[in-house]
């Protein structure tokens, strides 16, 4: 195996050259690399300085869901994804549901948290007697870095012991909890974490008479179920008929029931019903340049938090009244990270009206439980993949190079036929064999 040395070191076009002369990758294909460049200075070098190792841009398609009706107000929300069909079915729920009120939502709480994890050797009720104590120096070691996000009515809200001796020997952990305003915050975490170790590591009260705090690492937590938000959709059982004409509402209402009960019994089902609202969560967290996999693996542990793995939605049908309710914790931000440097985000807050961060978490809920709801509703009505595989058929048709008139022509047959891998090329063999 030959150990690489000095990659970064090299640039951009020397990067390249090395891997057509080390890979499979021809020299035309690497020139492609230049394909998806900036068309100006300013913006090319945003995408350089963003990551180590920089050989080019990977584009993904933007699209626009429309008609999300969101506590009154009707917004176009920007969906960055690959998948074929996923604008298509949360525009088509929040087309349904923007004659049904539309989406409720509510944000809970935006507390976000991090953890100094340390050892002490010393009598664990001495130290949590001493802790008041600490935790004031801690709070005083940390002012000059938390005060400006307190100027915006953010900062450390607690700072707590947590013994773990009984789980493992000697083992404390500070749990500091942070208000970060619209930022995401985790450099910020971070930095007050890594000041109270500091401290932590150098008390006198801590570390003598051999006893000593030993660091082991400190980090923000990505499970934020202090930072949640609650959306739901709701309307009169008999409505429901309105988006499946073979199904009474009645009907529809009851396959839709049993179908999150299910997802709240059995893991594998609840893993996909949970994809489904992550189809526009991360859409939404993509085009916005926050992490979506902060806030996938939050959610995840939080539809873990009773010990079994189940759907983060929850239905109920009383008084005649379907009600279909997303509750997840979302961590997000609109200021720092590439929110204000990467241009498509810029464009995407703008044709959002710049939300803040608790009107980006009720959009992105919303947008998770739309494509939910339009995705579970196929499930128990048409299956999925009638939906799918037709938004899939454009696809396939680039994969075959198909021609003008060869794709109108299979955009007209498969109207009514199944669409398949395998159907679309033996219809577009059938064409070009009959020329």
């Amino acid at each position: 195996m030959e150990v690489i040395s000095g990659f970064s070191k090299l640039n951009r076009q020397q990067r390249i050259d090395y891997l057509t002369g080390h890979s499979k990758l021809n020299d035309s294909e690497g020139s492609h690399f230049h394909d998806f460049d900036a068309p100006d200075e300013e913006n090319q070098r945003v995408f350089e300085d963003m990551i180590e190792n920089y050989i080019g841009n990977f584009p993904l398609p933007i699209g626009m869901v429309t008609n999300l009706l969101l506590n009154d107000e009707s917004l176009i929300v920007p969906f960055v994804t690959e998948e074929s069909s996923v604008v298509a079915a949360a525009s088509k729920a929040a087309k349904f549901w923007a004659t049904r009120g539309g989406f409720r939502a509510l944000v809970t709480s935006m507390t976000k948290k991090g953890q100094v994890h340390f050892t002490w050797n010393g009598d664990r009720d001495k130290i949590a007697i001493l802790f008041p104590g600490i935790r004031e120096k801690l709070l005083t070691a940390c002012s000059d870095l938390t005060a400006r996000m307190r100027q915006r009515g953010g900062g450390i809200t607690e700072i707590q012991l947590i013994d773990k001796t009984r789980e493992l020997a000697d083992y404390f952990q500070l749990d500091v909890s942070f208000e970060t305003a619209d930022a995401m915050g985790a450099n910020f975490i971070n930095s007050c974490l890594e000041t109270c170790a500091s401290v932590l590591q150098n008390l006198t009260e801590l570390n003598s008479q051999g006893n000593q705090v030993q660091i082991i690492m400190s980090i923000l937590s990505n499970y934020t179920p202090g930072s949640k938000v609650k959306c739901h959709v709701e309307c009169p059982v008999g409505e429901l008929e309105d988006w499946d004409k073979d199904l009474t509402g009645e009907a529809f209402a009851k396959k839709f029931r049993q179908a999150v009960d299910i997802a709240n019994v059995d893991i594998s089902r609840a893993v996909t019903h949970n994809k489904g609202i992550f189809n526009g969560i991360d859409a939404v967290m993509v085009a916005t340049g926050n992490d979506w996999r902060a806030v996938e693996a939050s959610a995840h542990a939080y539809a873990s938090r009773d010990g079994n793995y189940k759907g983060l939605t929850s239905i109920s049908l009383d008084d005649n009244m379907f009600r279909y309710e997303l509750e997840l914790p979302l961590s997000v931000g609109t200021v720092g990270g590439i929110t204000q440097i990467h241009p498509m985000v810029r464009k995407a807050m703008a044709i959002m009206n710049y939300p803040d961060a608790g009107k980006l978490m009720i959009i992105a809920a919303a947008s998770g439980l739309a494509n939910n709801f339009s995705s579970v509703s196929s499930l128990i009505t048409t299956g999925i993949q009638k939906g799918h595989m037709r938004m899939h058929l454009t696809n396939i048709l680039n994969q075959l190079n198909a021609k003008k008139e060869e794709r109108e022509n299979a955009i007209s047959h498969f109207k009514e036929v199944t669409v398949g891998f395998a159907a679309v090329e033996d219809f577009i063999r059938q064409i070009r064999n009959e020329k």
